[in-house]
């Protein structure tokens, strides 16, 4: 497995003839069989010329990979058949540009780009899994047929690289409706926790200066505001054992389009699962938190 920074030696890189290679492989040797024949000596030099060429070419594609640095690498999370983001540090140390650079992951799709001489560049790529979960991304490959094309160099990238996906965000039920026997019996859960902190949420904009823990915010705390029983109640809590139609990959997918609705409303919510409850809040962090923790939710092995 390999490790961060990583620099592409030499003894990493292979390098093998392009269907134009072998082509013009066959081409030349055409023209030398030709040439000796009927003892041509231009046709000769033309060859010869060619050869040369060729040459070159395979030196310089090989060239076009070796010494590269790949310095960071980081994996956005996705959603299940969607695509993911994957961001390449790349540091080209040579004076030289890098052309006609592919990057491959075995989920994803081909990307193409070119590196200029002694920068720094960040190049993204995509993945693509059909399933929730933690998964290890495969390898990934990093190609070069410049400058000719009649030759490819290529390397493979073995990175501890894992990608979290959550559930695709589907399903048709409407949001539940704030409060009710049940959901505010979860929310007083909420609300009546062990932990200090949990009847505290970060604060949002429109909240009222009055219900801000201004103690807590002189220790050095950040802003947060009180959170009470009755508040609470009044909050959406997207219970999973709420839903009873359908299986639970469709359960999860409704739970996450509802998590995305509820932030496209700017209205606080609270996720409750059969062995986890997420107290009510909005924003980056309350998405990443929620999904994450469906995206983790145990009844699907990889």
């Amino acid at each position: 497995m390999d490790a961060l920074p990583l620099h592409l030696r030499p003894s990493r890189l292979y390098i093998l003839p392009t269907r134009a290679g072998i082509g013009f492989a066959l081409l030349l040797m055409m023209m030398l069989m030709g040439g000796l024949n009927y003892g041509n000596s231009l046709t000769l030099f033309i060859t010869f010329l060619f050869a040369g060429f060729a040459f070159i070419g395979l030196y310089d594609c090989h060239r076009n990979l070796k010494d590269l640095v790949i310095t960071q690498l980081e994996v956005a999370d996705s959603f299940a058949s969607q695509p993911g983001r994957l961001e390449f540090h790349f540091d080209n140390r040579a004076s030289r540009p890098r052309q006609a650079l592919q990057l491959r992951c075995e989920s994803g799709s081909v990307v193409r780009f070119e590196l200029p001489g002694a920068t720094v560049c960040l190049q993204q790529a995509d993945y693509r899994l059909p399933r929730r979960g933690q998964h290890a991304l495969g390898r990934i490959e990093l190609s070069s047929t410049a400058p000719l094309g009649l030759f490819r160099c290529w390397c493979w990238l073995h990175l501890p690289l894992q990608a979290l996906v959550y559930p695709a965000p589907q399903g048709t039920l409407p949001l539940p409706q704030a409060g009710g026997p049940r959901l505010r019996e979860a929310a007083a859960q909420l609300a009546s926790g062990d932990d200090e902190w949990s009847s505290m949420r970060p604060f949002q904009t429109g909240d009222s200066p009055r219900s801000v823990a201004w103690k807590l915010y002189a220790r050095g705390a950040p802003l947060l505001v009180a959170q009470y029983e009755g508040e609470a109640g009044s909050r959406r809590v997207l219970d999973f054992s709420a839903l009873h139609d359908g299986d639970v990959e469709a359960r999860l997918s409704q739970l996450a389009a509802w998590i995305l609705e509820c932030e496209q409303r700017r209205e606080p919510y609270a996720l409750q699962l059969p062995q986890q409850i997420i107290a009510a809040g909005l924003g980056a962090d309350q998405q990443q938190r929620t999904l994450r923790a469906l995206a983790l939710f145990p009844g699907w092995q990889s």
